[in-house]
């Protein structure tokens, strides 16, 4: 059976005049649905099928192939934003969440939330594979 847990991205310190949107499918963006100078929120509906081990995560949000899936967080151009001198991708990759997790997700109602920087190390803003992202479970 599928489940269909909530994700959370929290973007801190995010480039000033940026744009930062969370891709839908191929061609939608989803925006934050919270925003401040400090801080972006990202949350959307990931399904996932736990039949197997690793689980597979699936629907508009969970981008790449079936044993590398991954959420997309575009920046600049990517985002819809012009004109702009950026256009950049992070890639958050999910295939660190365990099927126990997803099962301690579906049994408490939790989230699964993680917090990347918003500026990379060349000052723009992050993009690439994100190193070192953890999935954490917390509470609604």
């Amino acid at each position: 059976m599928k489940h269909e847990v909530t994700f959370r991205v929290i973007v801190t310190d995010p480039l000033p005049g940026v744009a930062m949107n969370v891709q839908r499918g191929k061609d939608e963006l989803l925006r934050p649905s919270e925003s401040t100078a400090d801080r972006l929120v990202f949350e959307f509906e990931i399904s996932i099928d736990p039949t197997n081990d690793p689980p597979n995560f699936l629907g508009k949000y969970a981008q790449g192939p079936k044993d590398a899936r991954f959420v997309y967080v575009n920046s600049g151009t990517y985002a819809g934003q012009h004109p702009t001198m950026w256009g950049r991708r992070a890639k958050l990759s999910l295939m660190t969440i365990t099927l126990e997790q997803v099962d301690q997700a579906v049994a408490k109602a939790s989230v699964f939330e993680t917090s990347i920087p918003g500026i990379g190390r060349d000052g723009g803003p992050i993009c690439a594979s994100v190193k070192g992202l953890e999935w954490k479970l917390v509470r609604k």
